[in-house]
Parts: C-alpha cells; structure tokens; sequence
C-alpha cells in the first residue's frame, strides 16, 4: 500500500536523454551533464547509481538528524555513506542493492545502532526503497 502525502512540500524534476550513457538535466538547471558507465580516469561520468547514492546518503542524512534530535543527540559530525551496487537479478533483470554504512562520533554502538534503525523508518528514500531492494544498515 502506497503512502500518500498529506501536502506537496516542493516539487523537483530531471529530464533524461538517452539512457545510461545520454544526458540529464534538471528544471533548475543545477544538474546538467553527461551520464556514462562506470569507470575510471578521464572516461568516468556519473552514472545512475552515482545520483541514487549521492540521494540517499544525504536524504538519510537528514532523517538521522532529526530522529537523532528528538531524543537530545547532535549528530552534526556524523557521516553516512550509500554504497549502491548494480548487477543481474535473480529475475532475469537487472536491479540494485544499497548498504549504508554511518558513522556517529560519540555515541556508543548501540545506541547509535538504535538511531539508524529509527531514521531507516523516517527516511523517505527508506520508505520508498523498502520491499522492494536490499537495504543493509551498517554502524562503522
């Protein structure tokens, strides 16, 4: 069952150009560049999955935060990084899996531990991603 917003906030949009390896832009203007496959050097571009990480860490980010917040902790120095692999699945497709390794200075492993697992619940991209790709939640 979908969850349905109560009130639109905000709206951002991107337009894509010829896939994986085309062109993407946003109605802003912010984001425009060329898209390519993973690589190195020179040759390497963004990528699907370099956006969809960049998305999540700093969404989940912010959902730490304020789950943090509520319950007296500064996660300020905190960091959280997405790491989204790609490859085949197991139904015949193609599909991604995410692993989100945070980091909270100061704060003992089990509570910190406490934390991820709260804004895993608030976050937005959380909320989308669940039942639907492997999210693994890692306390570094």
């Amino acid at each position: 069952m979908a969850i349905e917003l109560t009130k639109v906030a905000y709206t951002e949009s991107a337009t894509a150009k010829g896939g994986r390896a085309g062109h993407v832009t946003s109605s802003d203007g912010l984001i425009d560049f060329d898209l390519g496959q993973p690589g190195s050097g020179a040759e390497h571009k963004v990528n699907p999955e370099t956006l969809f990480a960049a998305g999540y860490a700093s969404c989940f980010q912010g959902a730490l935060a304020n789950r943090a917040k509520t319950q007296g902790f500064d996660t300020s120095d905190s960091t959280v990084t997405a790491e989204v692999s790609f490859g085949p699945s197991e139904d015949g497709g193609f599909g991604i899996a995410v692993t989100l390794k945070v980091n909270i200075p100061g704060v003992e492993d089990e509570k910190a531990q406490e934390l991820v697992e709260l804004a895993h619940q608030f976050c937005p991209y959380s909320k989308a991603t669940r039942g639907n790709i492997n999210v693994t939640l890692e306390v570094v």
